[in-house]
């Protein structure tokens, strides 16, 4: 498929807050591991992974990353120039009308990631149609090279007007640049659309992510270089580098050269092998409709699809608009690792703040505050000696211990159990919130979905989220707590092209003109997969972003035949209205290319014979768990011992490596062929 070597172990690693999961194949068996997370420096884990695996020979690592996220929430990226058309330096600050919270007028405004001192404007112009009215003069580019030298930035981002239209002052402004060596970011390359405040603020958080990405992917190669095999004919660290892939928030991996190049693609990296995976695994039990819950260490992610994984346009990262393609994906701030704690009214409240990886919950040994894995260990939901399979015991007696202790500091009257039931009621109103907002809120309605858990804590809270919003069907894939990983490694490599055009449509589109167009964006595609040395047949998805002229708003239409006819279709549908004699305007082309990768072979599970498939498994052990307000002797299986077809009744708990599963009573379920576990409500 690339430059990656055939004969490479394929290793997907997805890092996440609390753990770092592992993915790969070999021998036909797919295989798994996690461990711990290192959030000073997530390539320690990976290379552990690596040694742990034995990966010493040549390797092909597919990546999903959270360095970008994080720095991000944390503010921990580059100093960033910010080079604009004078006038419009203040842009990214000004930003949009739209009020965070509507009635709250004390709002703490999110600052902007170029301070003022940092921002510079150049007298240029290009009109909305191309035409350069005035190109940057020469003194003005010379002062503006001195202007910035002396503000010492560690990243550039370069943004025009009207550069989507016409890029050639834009142009001139990265070659007087160039001569700094700093990274450059730069709108026409990144973002070829219009809207100025959503093209600077995502080339922003590209440069402001460029210096951290760049050093923590050298620094991968690097690990990566130690463990490789020394008898490859390409120097070992080239090769290295070229062996290792991202995963993009759009749903598809990329080069690590392009990854440093543009890490604002990468914000959303892992959340989106999760949702690749979910949607992969559905399909293999025959469902198109899901909705994805993603429960892991620090955030839940959920996200609705309807016949495959599917990005949007214009995404919100940290409070930052970033218009890159991004799988359309809604996280909330609760997890396994999710703080409870008391407001000052005495209210109970769960997240957003997380123990992570260091401390972690108070069971994992260091931790010193209840978090939603210590309520569901002291609820009987996890079973301490059945956590990753047995290879890390979970501690109760500190988790009973020093929760008593905390909640006697707190002047709480509540019992460990009403505590602890408490942490789980409030965490699952988070996530059903969260939920609300992918379906309802957008017209559609859960009830005609199945929701597929995973991550780590998934299957602790699925069915109760399951109940909550009418849900029939509930799908736990196999290895739940490391589908992102799976999802990473099964996707295939993606790159995205747009450009704004602003065509009126009159009775049909202009074909010839259309045409060319993508003709452009499909030779831009061609050359940067040539250039990255990919090699494989390439896949073209074209869309079109309309709208109803004076519109604020766009949407996104497969290209074909018929399009304004689909768009009021699509119209009338989310929005409940059309105008069907309103004129349509054609916004922005889009070109997505995909190369299909070598997805690992995934057959159903060999059906056992009838003697066997007659004997119901057995329990490894009873324990008393607290559903709700009723405490009952609950039996915990193996998910390896579940046979396929076999139909048993909750209340059950069912363990595996790399997650745990709760299931109420009422509730029938199966393992499927697809060795899926499929949980629903009895009738």
């Amino acid at each position: 498929m690339a430059t990656a070597s055939h004969s490479a172990l394929r290793i997907a690693i997805d890092t996440g807050g609390t753990f770092t999961d592992c993915v790969w194949m070999e021998g036909g068996v797919l295989h798994t591991l996690k461990v711990f997370s290192t959030p000073d420096d997530p390539s320690r884990a990976i290379s552990k992974a690596l040694r742990t695996i034995g990966a010493g020979t040549s390797v092909t690592l597919l990546h999903g990353t959270t360095v970008g996220t994080n720095a991000l929430l944390q503010r921990t990226g580059a100093r960033v120039a910010l080079v604009t058309t004078a006038g419009f330096e203040d842009v990214i600050e000004i930003g949009r009308q739209a009020r965070p919270r509507l009635y709250d007028f004390f709002f703490d405004r999110i600052e902007p990631l170029v301070t003022r001192e940092l921002r510079f404007g150049v007298r240029e112009r290009v009109d909305s149609a191309g035409k350069i009215l005035e190109p940057p003069a020469a003194d003005e580019l010379a002062h503006l090279r001195e202007a910035v030298r002396a503000a010492k930035p560690d990243a550039i981002a370069i943004v025009l007007l009207f550069s989507f239209a016409n890029p050639a002052n834009e142009a001139a402004i990265v070659s007087a640049l160039a001569e700094l060596g700093k990274p450059l970011s730069v709108s026409h390359r990144i973002l070829p659309e219009f809207r100025e405040y959503e093209r600077t603020s995502t080339v922003v958080v590209n440069a402001y992510l460029q210096p951290l990405m760049q050093g923590y992917l050298e620094k991968l190669a690097q690990r990566v270089n130690e463990l490789s095999s020394h008898s490859s004919s390409v120097p070992t660290s080239k090769q290295s580098a070229r062996n290792i892939f991202v995963m993009q928030s759009s749903g598809g991996i990329t080069a690590l050269a392009s990854a440093a190049r543009e890490p604002v693609r990468t914000v959303l990296s892992g959340p989106a092998g999760g949702l690749v995976g979910a949607a992969a695994m559905a399909g293999r039990s025959g469902f198109e409709r899901i909705l994805s819950f993603d429960m892991g260490g620090t955030s839940t992610d959920v996200a609705l699809v309807e016949g495959g994984a599917r990005p949007g346009g214009q995404s919100e990262v940290a409070g930052f608009p970033v218009g890159v393609p991004m799988l359309d994906i809604h996280t909330v701030g609760a997890g396994g690792g999710s703080l409870a704690r008391f407001d000052a009214g005495g209210a109970l409240l769960v997240g957003p703040e997380s123990a992570g990886a260091d401390p972690g919950p108070i069971c994992y040994g260091r931790g010193t505050q209840p978090t939603v894995t210590d309520a569901n260990l002291l609820l009987g939901r996890l079973r301490p000696n059945r956590f990753l399979g047995g290879e890390f015991t979970l501690d109760l007696e500190r988790a009973r211990r020093i929760t008593t202790d905390w909640l006697r500091d707190q002047h709480s009257k509540l019992t460990l159990e009403q505590f602890a039931a408490g942490v789980v009621r409030v965490v699952n109103a988070n996530m059903e919130r969260a939920l609300r907002v992918v379906s309802i809120e957008r017209g559609h309605d859960p009830r005609e979905f199945a929701l597929v858990a995973f991550g780590g804590a998934g299957g602790l809270h699925a069915c109760e989220l399951a109940d909550a919003l009418g849900i029939p069907t509930v799908i736990i894939p196999a290895r739940p707590g490391t589908l992102s990983a799976f999802g990473i490694l099964v996707s295939d490599v993606v790159k995205d092209y747009s450009r704004t055009v602003l065509w009126r449509l009159a009775k049909q589109l202009p074909q010839r003109a259309l045409q060319s167009e993508f003709r452009k964006l499909a030779q831009a595609a061609q050359k940067e997969f040539r250039d990255e040395r990919w090699r494989g047949a390439l896949h073209h998805e074209r869309s079109l972003d309309l709208r109803y002229r004076g519109q604020g708003y766009e949407l996104n239409i497969p290209a074909g035949s018929d399009v304004s006819e689909r768009f009021h279709a699509e119209h009338q549908r989310r929005y409940g209205y059309h105008h069907a004699g309103r004129e349509v305007e054609l916004v922005t082309l889009r070109l997505r290319v995909r190369m299909k990768a070598p997805h690992p072979p995934l057959k159903p599970a060999a059906r056992k014979d009838a003697r066997r498939l007659s004997q119901a498994a057995s329990a490894v052990e009873r324990g008393t768990v607290v559903f709700q307000s009723r405490t009952l002797i609950t039996p915990v299986y193996e998910r390896s011992e579940l046979r396929s077809g076999q139909i048993l009744k909750g209340p059950a708990v069912i363990a595996e490596y790399s997650a745990t599963t709760v299931i109420p009573p009422g509730k029938k379920f199966w393992v499927d062929r697809m060795e899926n576990l499929l949980i629903e409500t009895e009738g």
